[in-house]
């Protein structure tokens, strides 16, 4: 919301005493009404009304109503006695207090059309009221909230704890509202608006009933207050205030939630509880398997609770029999706090060595929320007076964000690391300013992320999720910029369920940096090519400059940025400017350690991305290209970005949409384009368009909530999004669960040989300490790939069994990639040396070719061990051991 400043008392008594005399009334006719709840404010009256009559206004150009909530303590006389002295009037209420009811009372009675609302304990400064109310006054506004949470804001005398309260509150309620002060009891209001409240509203926090109820609709506009704590009297905020806050609040957003379902749902869970802990430890003992026990034990405790949640907790809501709609919700929701629950489990039995009769316990705990809130929001939401479509899309936003974050979060070290995230540890291993095959900032932020984290799953991955979280935030921003917060709400939603987003929020690749310094590149593109801020050319320089440190597809958005100049004619002008020139030579200020690296190494990583680029073979390949935008979008999502990127913006009505339609297509169409281009002759790489997507995403988040675009294809998309969003958080639920827990009954494909490492390495160093003590030397281990078997090896070659550990360069034959620069070629030695395979053909004499197999000493035949966890096989592991090597 736009900021206000104070408005001139003498300009606006004025303006009122003008229009009144152009309109021919008398200047006693009541322009606003202001209402004070009271309940034991005595001491406060007098203070009160003294300042606000004392305000450089007609003292008849407003009304001071009282609206009383049974004081005891002479607040009624207090205002009895300044009834004949100036304009006030006195509602006196009899039934069981309520500030929102005791509001309602006031503006029953007020005379005028503009309704002021603040408190009688001088909390809220009678000084800013023509502030707070100029802006309905005047009719450019509906709604005017005296905000503390917006600049030139603030508090002053209020404990630590009361801050957080009124902070938390705020932010609880910025997902169903779009002002930063919800919570705030000082505001302005056309009277008119009051009849869109609820019949049921109840509570301390009228204003978030009026903008709940007027979302969309009515103009909203936060005026900077200070809000003092009171000096005379006590506060009547309590515990019961703060419960009846939260569940208005989720009633509001469409949840049912009561203290009558609440207790019931805790009773039914105790039960749930009860039936889970027991069935699991049976099961435990006879050994059934940690997974099998905990899924068994889930779904049988998950229907005792459903049956007794429909039929009973949730009663008053729904007719109490068994929906097979509801049911599939509810196992839905139970499945998704199933595969989470096995995160937990995994982190607290394996990551934490605690014993699983006890890891159940927290395990139930963590999922009954997901459990509870699922049941409250989607089993068995709200039927009468249901919020919006548009409310609806938030709140799921919220949830989806929420659940998938969580998941990464809980599975983030549980999850064993894939070659390359390995391989990327390695760099981390040999820091160094740039790197032949990537540049440094992947080796940058593994190595803090271990540093502090320690070197294991979690320190490797933990800034592929910050990154997540940048990006997140950036895309949100240039969401809001472009649209509304509805939008970016969507956006993130899209952002958290797409593969683009979610698998590289999970695994430490070059592509997490990448994408948050794309999307911070976006958000400052569009503040200096749009909003024409030229501070953002600041901005643009650093993300730019490190993301091109994390991966040089992002110097496509310089050309990009410069094609944008030169079509649209007002962003033409920054090209006579210093700030574009300056923002590069800060990015290659920053880009220089990858400068200097190559400039000592031959310019190995250039010619190196250069040789790439021209080695994606000679075939047409376009066809591969639209199936890896399939995978990573989604079908739907593939979909969506297509009309997103071809609409041609005829319904653009002014300039800015128009530029604006004109940058969502510059910035995502021109880095597809050469893409696309490239896959006419080669076939690039299955991720290269990852992060071009980022510019798409607002536009497809826009166009879900077009209820007015009525093409049949548009239709197909809303409704196809949400069987979308379920079926991509319970596919990477799952994976999650299969790859660390496994799933019972569904064995481990032949492609998890790239996978399992940490009890592959755990066998080759038996197999080492075997060769050890029956040659008494230490041997060589080889991986016959690139780096894949070599890096996997040694970030699980931990403790005392350390291992030598080379790729396969160090024969000299094929290239190792970073191996080259750390480990050069062996020379002859009689230490024996293991060659370790994923395959079979990788360890035949045809494919080690026939100089390696003469410069092995006595290469043994190639043997073979199965990798078991649990009685369950995961891979293979081929190997073959020769007595030395004799060298070309």
């Amino acid at each position: 919301m736009p900021d206000i400043d104070t408005s001139d008392p003498l300009s606006l008594a004025s303006s009122l005493t003008s229009r009144n005399v152009l309109s021919g009334t008398k200047n006693t006719t009541t322009q606003f009404s202001v209402v004070v709840p009271t309940l034991n404010e005595a001491d406060n009256i007098d203070p009160l009304l003294t300042s606000l009559f004392a305000l450089d206004l007609p003292p008849d150009h407003f009304e001071v109503i009282f609206a009383d909530d049974g004081s005891s303590d002479g607040t009624p006389d207090k205002v009895r006695a300044w009834k004949e002295k100036a304009n006030v009037r006195l509602v006196e209420r009899r039934e069981k207090p309520d500030l929102t009811a005791s509001i309602l009372a006031g503006v029953a009675i007020a005379r005028s059309n503009v309704i002021v609302v603040m408190d009688a304990d001088l909390s809220h400064p009678p000084d800013r009221l023509t502030a707070v109310v100029g802006p309905v006054l005047n009719g450019s506004h509906d709604i005017a909230v005296g905000s503390r949470y917006v600049p030139g804001g603030g508090t002053e005398g209020w404990p630590l704890h009361r801050q957080w309260l009124s902070r938390v509150g705020g932010w609880l309620a910025r997902p169903i509202c779009d002002v930063n002060d919800a919570t705030s009891g000082f505001f302005a209001v056309r009277k008119d608006l009051i009849a869109t409240i609820a019949e049921h509203a109840r509570g301390y926090k009228i204003l978030l009933e009026l903008l709940v109820a007027g979302q969309g609709k009515i103009r909203a506009v936060e005026v900077p207050i200070c809000f003092r704590d009171r000096t005379r009297g006590t506060s009547k905020l309590s515990f019961s205030h703060q419960w009846t806050y939260l569940q208005r609040l989720i009633t509001l957003a469409g949840g049912t939630v009561t203290a009558s379902t609440a207790g019931k749902f805790a009773m039914v869970g105790l039960c749930g509880v009860i039936v889970d802990t027991l069935l699991f430890q049976i099961l435990v003992v006879y050994e059934t398997g940690l997974a099998q026990a905990h899924i068994v034990s889930f779904f049988v405790a998950a229907t005792v609770n459903y049956s007794l949640n429909s039929k009973w907790s949730f009663r008053e809501h729904h007719a109490g029999y068994l929906s097979w709609d509801q049911f599939s919700r509810f196992l839905m929701i139970g499945v998704f706090a199933l595969l989470l629950r096995g995160g937990v489990l995994a982190l607290l039995v394996y990551g934490w060595h605690v014993p699983a009769g006890l890891a159940i316990f927290p395990a139930i705990a963590a999922t009954a929320v997901v459990n509870y809130l699922g049941s409250a929001f989607y089993v068995f939401p709200v039927t009468k007076n249901p919020p919006t479509l548009d409310m609806r899309w938030r709140i799921a936003s919220v949830g989806v964000v929420a659940f998938t974050l969580l998941l990464r979060l809980i599975y983030l070290g549980q999850a064993q690391l894939i070659p390359d995230e390995a391989y990327y540890w390695n760099y981390a291993q040999h820091m160094d300013l740039s790197f032949v095959d990537h540049p440094p900032m992947v080796a940058w932020l593994i190595w803090l992320g271990t540093s502090i984290f320690g070197d294991n799953e979690f320190g490797v991955r933990i800034m592929a999720f910050i990154c997540s979280l940048v990006t997140m935030g950036y895309l949100y921003a240039l969401t809001l910029n472009l649209y509304d917060k509805s939008t970016a709400m969507r956006t993130m939603l899209l952002l958290s369920i797409l593969p683009i987003s979610f698998v590289h929020g999970m695994l430490m690749t070059p592509d997490a940096p990448l994408l948050a310094a794309w999307a911070a590149t976006l958000y400052y593109m569009e503040r200096a090519l749009i909003a024409g801020r030229s501070s953002a050319w600041l901005g643009i320089g650093i993300a730019f400059g490190l993301g091109i440190l994390s991966k040089y597809t992002l110097g496509l958005l310089g050309f990009t940025a410069l094609l944008f100049m030169i079509l649209d004619p007002t962003s033409r002008r920054w090209l006579l400017r210093p700030h574009p020139y300056l923002a590069a030579t800060l990015a290659l200020l920053l880009f220089s350690p990858v400068i200097i690296w190559n400039n000592e190494h031959q310019w190995a990583s250039f010619l190196f991305q250069i040789q790439r680029a021209g080695g994606i073979g000679n075939q047409f390949s376009v066809h591969h290209l639209l199936l890896y935008m399939i995978i990573l979008l989604t079908p739907v999502g593939f979909l969506a970005a297509v009309l997103a990127l071809l609409s041609n913006g005829n319904h653009d009505s002014d300039q800015y949409a128009r530029r604006r339609r004109l940058f969502v297509s510059i910035f995502a169409g021109m880095p597809l384009a050469i893409f696309l281009l490239l896959s006419l002759f080669g076939s690039p790489k299955f991720h290269w368009t990852t992060p071009v997507w980022l510019a798409l995403l607002p536009t497809m988040a826009w166009m879900i909530g077009r209820a007015d675009d009525l093409r049949s294809v548009v239709i197909y998309l809303r409704a196809a999004w949400k069987p979308t969003i379920m079926v991509s958080i319970f596919a990477y639920a799952f994976v999650l669960h299969y790859v660390v827990l496994g799933v019972p009954g569904v064995p481990y494909p032949s492609f998890m040989r790239h996978y399992f490492w940490h009890e592959t390495t755990r066998e080759v160093e038996h197999i080492v300490e075997d060769v050890r003590r029956q040659s008494g030397k230490e041997p060589i281990i080889v991986g016959m790939s690139k780096w894949s078997v070599a890096t996997s090896l040694s970030f699980y070659n931990h403790g005392e069994n350390s291992m030598d550990i080379r790729s396969r360069n160090m024969f000299g034959q094929q290239s190792g990639a970073m191996y080259d620069f750390w480990s050069p070629p062996q020379l002859p030695t009689n230490r024996p040396i293991i060659l370790v395979g994923m395959k079979r053909d990788h360890l035949r004499h045809d494919q080690l070719g026939n100089d390696l197999a003469t410069m092995l000493d006595q290469p043994g035949p190639i043997m073979y061990r199965a990798i078991i966890r649990d009685n369950k096989k995961l891979r293979g592991l081929y190997y073959r051991i020769a007595q030395g090597y004799i060298g070309k």
